[in-house]
């Protein structure tokens, strides 16, 4: 009989659906003729409103309100406020949880999304298969990713293990292994020259490259506006995702350097073996994703909350720098590519953007789900009455 993996994500920020993703493709590379693999977007599917508004009205929210989801988040952070928060939920999404446990039976059951975790281990009950955390934020993790009930709590970095325990889940229980993205961000760099005479770049000038995640958030047509007219000595690559009208805006405006217009685009691993430069907010699968490409970062903006640690994490690694607002970029490009910057500063970037990346993780968080489904079900810990539902 085949093994039964079910993924639990949402498509509410984060990239919880592309970690999702990264492990479905990880797994059936894998196991592919052992298991059976299901993900669910659990808000969409199965929730009720407005909670399955959510992925929708997500881009507006953060768009329009991030000091307000800053706010939030520190309300509702701490290990009692959250379970707090969940029981007072549970009465009114207990039906829609039940149902999806009951419409896909499964031998391992893995989130990626911190909000699926408490009410899918309260629905399953005592008698219930192993549950598998995946925390798909670097540092700043919420409460809601640690139940002390799992099974097993996969986290990115060294930040997410200490606040892991200080929420209460056991030691023995976390391991850290890092962020999965998809494979195609998991492959050797590759010889820059040719991939930018296949993409239509230059060869002759520094390239950087400008996104704002797939919805194209933040300031971009004013970070590549201020770059061009900084007059550095570069090559602009402009990402606009999905976002039609900076798409429109970008393609309409005079540009005084090579500048490269895209919209929502699937060559970005590509994009990242080829630039120099990446200026983006502090999402972290774009951080993760660049990190594999030894990609150097400037970061120009966070969502208050779960995106804050992520400014200090690369930081310290010294694989990019903090540029808030787009004066800040160009005097942070200015230390990288301008005529008086050190000439070994942007290698060393490089070189340590390489060290952090963790390109082996999707497969590696694939195995451990892996074997914590062959090592069968699980009882409900004995400490699960202490949990306020």
């Amino acid at each position: 009989m085949k093994t039964r993996v079910l993924i639990l994500f949402s498509d509410t920020g984060g990239g919880h659906r592309s970690a999702g993703e990264a492990l479905r493709e990880a797994l059936a590379t894998a196991h592919g003729a052992e298991a059976t693999i299901e993900a669910v977007d659990v808000f969409k599917k199965y929730m009720p409103y407005p909670f399955s508004r959510f992925p929708a009205w997500y881009p507006a929210i953060i768009r329009r309100g991030s000091r307000s989801w800053g706010r939030g988040f520190k309300l509702t952070d701490g290990p009692r406020r959250s379970r707090a928060i969940s029981g007072f939920f549970w009465p009114y999404v207990r039906r829609a949880v039940r149902r999806l446990v009951r419409d896909h039976p499964a031998d391992v059951i893995v989130s990626v999304h911190p909000l699926m975790i408490y009410p899918v281990i309260q629905a399953l009950g005592r008698n219930r298969p192993p549950f598998v955390t995946v925390v798909t934020d670097l540092a700043s993790t919420h409460a809601w990713w640690y139940h002390p009930n799992t099974d097993l709590c996969i986290v990115p970095t060294e930040f997410a293990r200490e606040r892991a325990v200080r929420c209460g889940l056991a030691a023995h229980k976390v391991r850290v292994l890092g962020l999965p993205v998809a494979a195609r961000f998991c492959v050797p760099a590759g010889d820059k020259e040719l991939l930018r005479a296949r993409l239509g770049w230059g060869r002759d000038q520094p390239v950087v490259m400008i996104v704002g995640g797939g919805e194209g958030m933040g300031p971009l047509a004013e970070i590549a506006q201020a770059v061009a007219a900084s007059g550095l000595h570069c090559e602009l690559v402009v990402v606009a995702g999905r976002n039609e009208a900076l798409r429109a805006r970008l393609v309409a405006a005079p540009w005084t350097v090579p500048t490269h217009i895209y919209g929502f685009v699937t060559e970005m691993p590509d994009f990242m073996r080829a630039a120099d430069v990446l200026v983006s907010k502090a999402g972290p699968g774009t951080i993760c994703e660049a990190l594999n490409a030894g990609l150097p970062i400037i970061l120009y903006g966070y969502l208050p909350g779960q995106e804050a640690g992520n400014v200090a994490y690369v930081v310290e690694a010294g694989a990019g720098l903090w540029a808030p607002g787009p004066q800040r970029v160009v005097e942070a490009l200015r230390r990288w590519i301008g005529p008086e910057a050190d000439p070994q500063a942007l290698p060393q970037a490089a070189a340590n953007a390489r060290r952090q990346g963790r390109p082996t993780a999707a497969r590696d968080i694939a195995a451990a789900i892996w074997e914590t489904a062959q090592a069968g079900g699980t009882a409900t810990a004995p400490d699960a009455k202490k949990i306020p539902y």
